[in-house]
Order: structure tokens, then C-alpha cells, then sequence
């Protein structure tokens, strides 16, 4: 029995790690980071492998398309650079390569949430 509940707070590791570094990347983003393609991103969570192998790190960025490849491109030049930041600051054995995506599901609510608006905002007017 006792095996099975070591096995259980286990599974919770890449949970916690992943916590960890949303934190940290999202100050380092703020502070640390000073390449001028990455413009206003927001990182909405962080995905960590069972093996600690990878993170995914999904964020969304204010901008066009452009703006969004062109911070999508900063942040992957700077990954080796916030993944040894993320090794000193988190102490972690093995630390997971970083593979930035869009969420595209925050970006989709974001986008539904600006309709509803404009539908509000029309219906308003027309009273």
C-alpha cells in the first residue's frame, strides 16, 4: 500500500514542475528577456512531459499574425537561454527543453468574448 501512495504524489511532479516554471518564465519574460521581436506575451500554462523531458508552454501574444510568428521566433531563440535560467532558479535534476505553441483555445475564447461584446454593444444601441 504504502508503495502505491509513493507512486501516486509522484504523478503529481511534472503538475508542480510545470507550476514552477510558468511562474519563472513569466517573470524572466517581463524582466530577464530583452529581445524586441517578443512583444506582449502571456503565457496560459505549462505542460511537462512524465519524463521531464519537455515542456510545453502555450502562450498567446497581442499583435497580428505577424507579431505572433515573429514573437513565436524570439522565444524559441531564447529558450536555451530561459531553459538555463530555469535550471539554476528551479534547481531541477533534468530540466525539460521549452516548445513554445499558441493556445489557440485562449485565443478562441478571447475572440467569442469580443463578439458577445459587439453583439451587447448593438443590441444596446438599438433600444
Amino acid at each position: 500500500m504504502k508503495e502505491h501512495n509513493h507512486s501516486q504524489g509522484h504523478s503529481h511532479r511534472p503538475e508542480r514542475i510545470a507550476d514552477q516554471i510558468r511562474h519563472e518564465l513569466a517573470m524572466m519574460l517581463e524582466r530577464d528577456v530583452k529581445d524586441p521581436r517578443i512583444g506582449f506575451v502571456t503565457i496560459t500554462g505549462v505542460r511537462v512531459t512524465p519524463d521531464m523531458g519537455t515542456a510545453r508552454v502555450g502562450v498567446t501574444v497581442l499583435g497580428d499574425e505577424e507579431k505572433k510568428a515573429e514573437s513565436l521566433k524570439g522565444l524559441e531563440a531564447a529558450s536555451g537561454f530561459l531553459r538555463s535560467e530555469l535550471a539554476r532558479r528551479l534547481q531541477l535534476r533534468r530540466t525539460p527543453a521549452l516548445r513554445f505553441e499558441f493556445d489557440e483555445l485562449v485565443e478562441s475564447e478571447r475572440r467569442i468574448e469580443e463578439m458577445l461584446q459587439k453583439l451587447r454593444k448593438d443590441s444596446n444601441s438599438r433600444k
